[in-house]
């Protein structure tokens, strides 16, 4: 369990990073290179990259919740139910928007729903 709970935190600190560049960094240089926009692209979309970066922060919470809670067979019921909608999240990221999401969201997501199932 402890190998699987450390799956699940780096994908709680993935999609905290994820917050941070579009909450935070959207419109700045490093949000601009991470998703190739132009500055001008930035600012018309902030709102939603923020409204976008939130969801992911909520993504991390609960992730962060699951492995901190000390009842077993809870923590294992919402590791599995937060590591299925950043799947989710990721095969629909993948099929709107791009291929990368799959691998820099999805597969760790679907590596620690794998170690959790193998358990």
């Amino acid at each position: 369990m402890l190998i699987s709970k450390i799956l699940v935190g780096v994908v709680a600190f993935i999609h905290l990073y994820f917050l941070v560049l579009e909450m935070f960094l959207w419109t700045k240089p490093k949000g601009l290179k991470t998703f190739r926009m132009s500055p001008e692209q930035a600012k018309t979309t902030a709102v939603l990259a923020a409204n976008q970066g939130l969801y992911n922060g909520f993504l991390a919470a609960g992730l962060i919740w699951a492995v901190l809670n000390p009842d077993v067979t809870t923590s294992f019921q919402l590791m599995v139910f937060f590591l299925s909608c950043v799947c989710v999240a990721a095969l629909y990221g993948a099929y709107t928007v791009g291929k990368e999401i799959l691998i820099f969201q999805g597969i760790p997501a679907a590596l620690a729903l794998l170690s959790l199932t193998l358990r």
